[in-house]
């Protein structure tokens, strides 16, 4: 609804955005990263990948730090600029781990834990689950400095629990049940602001996150149900501006240098305008980071690729998208994403490449996402051709090399400089090739497009336009008679 000021009266200022409005812009990157690696493909408990979990943002007991290389505080740093702002929102989200296994009834209504329970639709086995939990903290900019920031600290304490979850039959009739324990858990929450010296009124904040479990010590197993699994913050401030710890200004570059940000990282998160909102991250990322439009959706594995991913998983067997199902929930909500996944959806998932969409300026067609960059193109010359581009340097035909022309269709040695970095040269090193053209790039220097002439896909190479480039002073002429 819209409402029209008075004729000659200013129109009534914007209602400010609540806490979980600016927050929740974060939330969906923030999943991405709590739930990182929290099932991995094929998404079943048997899976040797799914035997060693909780890779990211682990804070343990601080008795169990000495195993396993985890940490029981984590420490985020970041330069704000107040501006008009006076209370601080933070989130603390992390997982907490539940230990499930599984009881079947027996004849004389006793139950015994067995390894799996086979139902028609999944097939429930033991499995460690994370449940999300949120500590939030809402306090005064200026109750965060000196002795007051103690009195502003979060503590919590989710104390020990067993919950019971029936199992039953199509026809309603129970077959066992679902046991899920969960233990002790205390951690603290602790912000503190200063403000810095010199021209700029610029504050330091800095939240710690600690987990104060009072755990015996063990190994990673023993330590995981009093841990802090994913743990990361998000930070907000209506009215003030976070400054970029990637890209700072100049003037705060020193300032930032100083900063310790301990086993997390902070970016500015939410849309690109936005600078009042910062993710605090234990895997690092870019600034004003984003989920990619053609995800279908969460597949709680970033190091993979989409497509990949979904069609491995639509060629399981139903057996294995049965125990898949009965592992987790959100393994099961994957297994039903991929069965149901159209085949437009699917397709958007083959290729798309922002940057070069950016270069050219070309819209992406409607579910069709830009495969490359669109130059002009003639017969024999595709997109990948570097001579197409309009602006590249005029390339002669052929480069004198040791007083011979080397042109399309020489042979020659290679010999990489030292100069260049990439591994793949130890092993180029003395192999011999054919030029299949001399380009020159945007600065005008002269480059030799090359194929191996042992690589068994040399054909592929030429019809895709992948070939090995190299400076004239990296390839000799090869003379047939030598060996």
């Amino acid at each position: 609804m819209t409402t029209q000021a008075r004729r000659g009266s200013p129109a009534p200022p914007a209602p400010p955005e609540s806490y979980d409005d600016v927050l929740g812009r974060a939330r969906a990157v923030a999943d991405a990263v709590l739930f990182e690696g929290y099932v991995l493909y094929p998404y079943r408990a048997s899976s040797a990948k799914n035997r060693m979990r909780w890779q990211f943002g682990v804070l343990v007991p601080p008795a169990c730090t000495a195993h396993g290389g985890e940490y029981a505080e984590q420490r985020t740093d970041t330069l704000l600029e107040p501006r008009t702002a006076d209370r601080l929102h933070a989130e603390l989200r992390f997982l907490h781990v539940r230990r499930r296994t599984v009881e079947r009834l027996d004849a004389d209504g006793t139950y015994t834990e067995v390894p799996e329970l086979e139902l028609p639709d999944r097939v429930l086995v033991p499995w460690d689950e994370g449940h999300e939990e949120r500590v939030l903290l809402h306090a005064p900019l200026a109750e965060l400095a000196g002795e007051q920031a103690h009195a502003r600290t979060v503590t919590f304490d989710l104390p020990p629990a067993v919950e019971y979850e029936p199992v039953l039959d199509d026809r309603g009739r129970p077959l066992g049940r679902l046991v899920r324990r969960r233990a002790r858990l205390t951690g603290e929450v602790h912000p503190r602001a200063r403000q810095l010296p010199g021209p700029y009124r610029v504050t330091r904040l800095s939240v710690t996150v600690r987990n104060t479990t009072d755990a015996p010590a063990g190994d990673r197993t023993a330590a995981l149900p009093h841990s802090m699994v994913g743990a990361h913050l998000l930070l907000a401030v209506q009215g003030g501006r976070f400054l970029s710890m990637t890209d700072p200004p100049e003037w705060a570059r020193p300032a930032v240098a100083e900063l310790r940000n301990e086993h997390t990282w902070p970016v500015l998160a939410g849309p690109a305008d936005r600078e009042d909102l910062v993710l605090s991250s234990p895997i690092i990322l870019e600034d004003h980071p984003a989920l990619a439009d053609e995800s279908p959706g969460p597949l709680y594995d970033a190091t993979e690729i989409d497509e990949i991913l979904s069609l491995r998983t639509a060629a399981l067997t139903e057996r294995e998208k049965r125990e898949a199902r009965g592992t987790d929930d959100r393994a099961a909500e994957v297994i039903d994403l991929v069965d149901a996944m159209p085949e437009a959806v699917r397709e958007r998932l083959h290729g798309a490449i922002r940057g070069l969409r950016e270069a050219t300026g070309e819209e992406q067609a409607p579910g069709r996402p830009t495969a490359g960059p669109t130059l002009p193109e003639g017969p024999g010359h595709p997109w990948w051709d570097p001579q197409q581009d309009p602006e590249a340097a005029d390339a002669p035909s052929t480069v004198s090399i040791d007083g011979e022309a080397v042109g399309e269709g020489s042979r020659v040695l290679l010999s990489p400089g030292a100069r260049r970095t990439d591994a793949q040269d130890t092993f180029l090193r003395g192999c011999r090739a054919t030029v299949e053209a001399v380009v020159a790039d945007l600065d005008g220097e002269l480059h030799l497009a090359v194929v191996l002439d042992d690589d068994p896909g040399t054909d592929i190479r030429r019809q895709q336009g992948r070939f090995l480039y190299f400076k004239p002073d990296e390839v000799a002429p090869l003379r047939e008679e030598e060996p």
